[in-house]
């Protein structure tokens, strides 16, 4: 018992809900220090991913007078997953857990304790998971429907209905480290780490101000980033699909020559040939565009850049 936690926020324009934010994470540790589940040294670390509005110095503010808060701003917007990872990067030789969660304390704080809980009982990972989706939108709440299952069908690892709330131990964290791609998708590489894991359920809450940062652009891209960097099944499809309509063309193509020999009139079909270069174009188009994305996978791999750089740390 009284292993150090680093409970790491990501945080981007939030100067709505962060000051309230801290509050309540700072009276959730207090109450596990009182119950003796965690160290005195534990800490919350605010991680600025480029905030342009007043987030950070509302944060610097609060440091001044709160003895858990430790504030990592980074140099610019790199994007809320390296911003993520780079609190738990550069936090993780310090503690023995970490507990990831977002600013807008959506995920329920309570939950932490049931993590807590479960890490003592020898689990190195705890999913948050969500028990239901009642107050999301129809079109997330289904639009997540369909990426799971499209994950699930491609071959990716990932959790059904958890995001990034979760616990990770020391041991953990060091494996985690060993991934040295740029193109980052946490929940993917997670639950390839393998080791003894488990999930608490809980319900998400509704954001108390704010808006969400995650918008309709961004939901997309964390998609294809997660099916293009842990599935080769697209390409696999795509040749599939090739093999298919070569195979049809062929039969097609014997059908034109027969039909010519027996006399029928060509320009009869010129609204079929007209159908079937549009559909094979577009198609090819999207083809390309597949490959491209991973070729542009490939692209950024090899520049070997720094997934974040930090501005400041303030402890």
């Amino acid at each position: 018992m009284n292993d150090i936690l680093h409970i790491v926020v990501p945080c981007y324009n939030e100067e709505e809900v962060i000051e309230n934010s801290i509050k309540v994470i700072s009276e959730k540790l207090n109450q596990l220090i009182r119950s003796n589940k965690i160290s005195k040294k534990s800490k919350i670390v605010i991680v600025d991913d480029g905030s342009k509005d007043n987030t950070i110095n509302i944060v610097k503010k609060l440091q001044l007078k709160n003895k858990f808060l430790m504030i990592i701003k980074l140099s610019r917007n790199f994007g809320h997953q390296f911003a993520m990872y780079a609190g738990i990067m550069e936090t993780r030789k310090n503690v023995d857990m970490i507990i990831t969660m977002d600013a807008d304390l959506q995920d329920d704080i309570n939950a932490i304790d049931d993590m807590i809980d479960e890490y003592y009982k020898g689990n190195e990972i705890v999913y948050g998971v969500r028990n239901n989706r009642d107050n999301d939108s129809w079109f997330k709440r289904n639009s997540a429907l369909v990426f799971y299952k499209v994950m699930s069908f491609l071959g990716g690892e990932i959790i059904n209905n958890h995001a990034d709330f979760r616990l990770m131990s020391k041991r953990s964290l060091e494996e985690l480290s060993r991934y040295e791609e740029s193109n980052l998708f946490i929940r993917g590489i997670i639950p390839k780490l393998g080791f003894q894991t488990s999930k608490v359920y809980y319900k998400r809450l509704d954001r108390k101000a704010g808006s969400s940062k995650y918008n309709l652009r961004k939901m997309l891209g964390l998609a294809i980033d997660g099916i293009t960097s842990f599935s080769i099944k697209p390409i696999r499809f795509i040749i599939g699909i090739g093999i298919i309509f070569s195979f049809l063309s062929f039969i097609y193509l014997m059908y034109v020559i027969i039909s010519y020999f027996r006399g029928a009139d060509v320009v009869n079909g010129w609204v079929t040939i007209i159908a079937l270069v549009c559909f094979f174009g577009s198609f090819q188009i999207f083809c390309i565009g597949v490959i491209g994305e991973y070729i542009s996978k490939i692209y950024l791999e090899t520049k070997r850049r720094p997934k974040y750089i930090i501005d400041e740390i303030i402890e």
